[in-house]
């Protein structure tokens, strides 16, 4: 009975067969991730569709998320890795041969039933624009397109997971040790203190009043916040038709990279940007003034450095003040230690640094900043506190993007429902007992309604007045309570009005 009544309340009806328990436990081996996704945009089209998505700013940020691991399960990477790669080969080597065969016949059976249908049959060559670039030029952009393509690293294809051969200029203990428990999470350091196995989960969130999250992934706690961004900002854009005129983040995504690719796009970037070259005791990077007719820096004594190094893989320029002027200007001990001469660095895409720092005297950056405090964050908020999403519950990269899309369409779900309505269901089928007659009058329930009323209000009336009673008998009788006589006698003296109001509540 418990069954069929908990089936009714999700569409099924008393008499209807349930599915089976696997479909909740196995669901995600099943489907995998790309049904989880799907759910997911179809949540953000259903939304669209009841026009809760402005499409104009878009507001990103991430947070950490506590893994369903231990720091005592770090084990080497290479141990862990070999001893899953022997599992793997093992579970190959002595699978059962009749697994084996029903594959093949399953094979078999779709092979037969399904015909292979040509490319050519059900998808058009797309039609080509006109363009004013050669067909020579045109191959050379293919060429370089396919080379970039093939060379970057797609998060969103990837399912979070980073580019594990590239380091950078220092070693990440995730690339020495992994956890035996869950071997995608990697250490973070909290924000509270400690160090915790953990995810970064991101947000992209749409500007309209309804806050709907248009983008999530979730990546290792090792990732920095603004390596996938830009992939997350490109998904939202092409995948929901939208054209934002800004978009706004917290210091973490203020890189070159990212601002120039956000104001190609003609996107504002309000993004604040961090101070390189900044040591405490020193001057930095912004006390130097940039000449750009002659290229070149004024140190605030007005000293000149001029450019000496074109760094290619930094993407910079180095500009060196002459050593002789350092070591004898009288404030050397706050601009450097160098005997060679005080070095500044300037970016080959500065200028949009540039303009991006003018932003921050506008009202509107400002404005974007404080209303990213109120948008994404409380959103976290939302999920921790009501979703479970403070420490994710599933183990491995790819089932905790399923856990975070499955918390954000339920996010994105409240507040569909909030504008359609949520649409109960008045009541199930065996509650019809309680429906009225259809020769039922309106009238009559309205007439006993109103002696209920009157009923309620004369036992209010007669209480009180019983009250009053007591209360003058016990004021007038300083030792009603002294022998039994005397409180029979009290017993006796109010029985008129308890007999009262039993008449009352008999008749009503």
């Amino acid at each position: 009975m418990c069954a069929g009544m908990s089936g009714w309340y999700v569409g099924y009806d008393l008499d209807e067969p349930l599915p089976d328990h696997s479909t909740l436990s196995k669901i995600r081996t099943r489907y995998g991730l790309e049904v989880f996704r799907h759910f997911f945009e179809a949540i953000v089209e259903q939304c669209q569709q009841a026009k809760l998505v402005w499409g104009k700013e878009l507001y990103f940020d991430a947070t950490q998320i506590e893994a369903n691991a231990d720091l005592d399960s770090l084990a080497p990477r290479f141990a862990v890795e070999a001893r899953e790669a022997i599992q793997d080969h093992l579970t190959t080597l002595f699978s059962s041969e009749s697994t084996m065969l029903e594959k093949t016949e399953e094979t078999h059976r779709d092979s037969a039933v399904l015909e292979p249908v040509s490319q050519k049959e059900t998808v058009p060559e797309p039609f080509l624009l006109p363009t004013s670039l050669s067909q020579t030029r045109r191959e050379e952009l293919a060429a370089n397109n396919a080379t970039h393509n093939a060379t970057r690293h797609d998060w969103i294809a990837e399912e979070g997971r980073p580019q594990r051969e590239v380091h950078g200029v220092y070693q990440r203990t995730a690339d020495l040790r992994m956890s035996t428990t869950d071997p995608d999470a990697t250490p973070m350091r909290l924000k509270g203190g400690g160090t915790h196995l953990g995810y970064h989960t991101h947000y992209v969130v749409d500007g309209g009043g309804n806050r709907i999250i248009l983008s999530v992934l979730v990546v290792p706690g090792e990732v920095n916040d603004n390596q996938p961004i830009l992939d997350l900002i490109w998904r939202t854009v092409f995948r929901w038709h939208i054209r934002p005129a800004q978009a706004t983040g917290d210091m973490m995504y203020g890189t070159i990279e990212i601002i120039k690719a956000l104001e190609d796009a003609h996107i504002r970037a309000s993004i604040p940007i961090a101070e390189r070259g900044q040591r405490p005791g020193y001057y930095g990077s912004a006390q130097f003034t940039y000449d750009a007719v002659h290229d070149q820096f004024y140190c605030p004594q007005g000293q000149i450095l001029r450019a000496a190094y074109r760094l290619e893989e930094s993407q910079e320029v180095q500009y060196r003040a002459d050593a002789a002027i350092c070591n004898a200007c009288p404030v050397k001990s706050a601009c450097t230690e160098s005997n060679r001469g005080r070095h500044v660095h300037r970016p080959f895409w500065a200028d949009y640094l540039d303009r991006v720092r003018a932003y921050e005297s506008t009202f509107a950056y400002q404005k974007a900043l404080n209303k990213r405090k109120v948008w994404v964050e409380p959103l976290f908020g939302e999920g921790k506190q009501w979703h479970g999403m403070r420490r994710f519950r599933l183990r491995r990269l790819w089932r905790v993007n399923c856990e975070a899309l499955v918390i954000a369409s339920g996010q994105n779900l409240k507040r569909l429902l909030q504008k359609r309505g949520w649409g109960r269901r008045p009541f199930p089928t065996q509650a019809m007992a309680i429906v009225p007659p259809p020769n039922w009058e309106a009238e009559e329930f309205f007439r006993n309604t109103h002696k209920r009323k009157a009923a309620v209000a004369l036992t209010t009336l007669t209480t009180l007045t019983a009250l009053t009673a007591l209360t003058a008998t016990f004021s007038s009788s300083k030792t009603c309570f002294t022998t039994p006589k005397s409180c029979f006698s009290l017993f006796i003296t109010n029985i008129p009005y308890f007999l009262y109001f039993r008449c009352i509540l008999l008749f009503f």
